[in-house]
């Protein structure tokens, strides 16, 4: 017998040779999982975007009405099977509403005070802040009443402001202090729109209210231009623990606080977050 007839043949020695470069799931034709598509933090394939359906619902101070809804149409164009129901009320309001048991998914409040009361009673978790506001003072169409600013001009007529209770009226009465001006107002109402509304009717003559709003009220009031006094007021907004849709809430957190949302917001008076 030749040494040769006890060697492999040549094909066997290949097939020997190759078959540690071959692993099992390879072989077998399985993918393997590090053959995968790359994964995002997610979980999800890196590129990939998780729709949200269902019925959201948002409370939020009735400063954001406008950029709320606008922000909330283009959530829902990207998100076809989202419909978002709001309630646009004063901030102190929408935090006790909650906790006498009322639905909602996410809150968004015009100062940190509302906010925090919220947190201490485990209403809301994990607040940030996504937006900013001041307070300026506005007048019917024309200014019939001649009023110049927290001065003079407003003896004897009618100034409205919010409530102590609520963020703008908390924030009127630091205006006041920071500008050493005493006010005397015809009536305190319990949201700013209310005060803008008196204000459009011609039923009150001046009245105190954020940017945001003068802007909303350009086509229906007057801007009289006073010193902020550095008074600023920072909105915050938190996914709730209660909340029914969980995933599409925190999707509307996300898309009010990046760039789209802040632009959005930009374009209805809002400063950027610790601004």
């Amino acid at each position: 017998m030749r040494l040769r007839d006890l060697l492999p043949s040549r094909a066997v020695l290949i097939a020997l040779l190759l078959a540690p470069a071959c692993a099992p799931a390879a072989c077998s034709g399985t993918p393997s999982s590090t053959a995968s598509a790359p994964m995002a933090a997610t979980g999800a394939p890196a590129g990939a975007t998780t729709a949200v359906a269902g019925q959201l619902t948002v409370f939020a101070a009735a400063s954001l009405k406008e950029a709320f809804e606008e922000i909330g149409a283009a959530l829902t164009e990207d998100n076809p099977g989202l419909t978002i129901t709001y309630d646009f009320q004063g901030s102190q309001d929408l935090v006790s509403a909650l906790a006498n048991g009322a639905a909602a998914d996410v809150l968004a409040t015009a100062d940190e005070r509302s906010i925090a009361s919220a947190t201490e009673q485990s209403l809301v978790t994990r607040p940030s802040e996504f937006a900013t506001n001041r307070l300026t003072l506005i007048v019917p169409p024309g200014n019939p009443g001649g009023i110049t600013g927290l001065d003079s001009s407003l003896a004897g007529k009618d100034l409205v402001i919010c409530a102590d209770a609520v963020p703008c009226g908390n924030a009127t009465d630091r205006l006041e202090e920071a500008l050493g001006v005493a006010l005397s107002p015809s009536s305190e109402e319990q949201k700013v729109t209310d005060v803008r509304a008196k204000v459009e009717s011609g039923e009150a003559d001046a009245g105190i209210v954020y940017r945001t709003d003068a802007a909303a009220s350009a086509d229906a009031s007057d801007e009289v231009t006073i010193p902020d006094g550095g008074v600023v007021n920072h909105y915050p907004l938190a996914v709730t623990s209660s909340a029914a849709n969980p995933a599409a809430a925190q999707a509307f957190v996300d898309f009010a606080r990046g760039s789209e949302g802040q632009a959005i917001l930009a374009a209805h008076g809002f400063g950027a977050p610790d601004q």
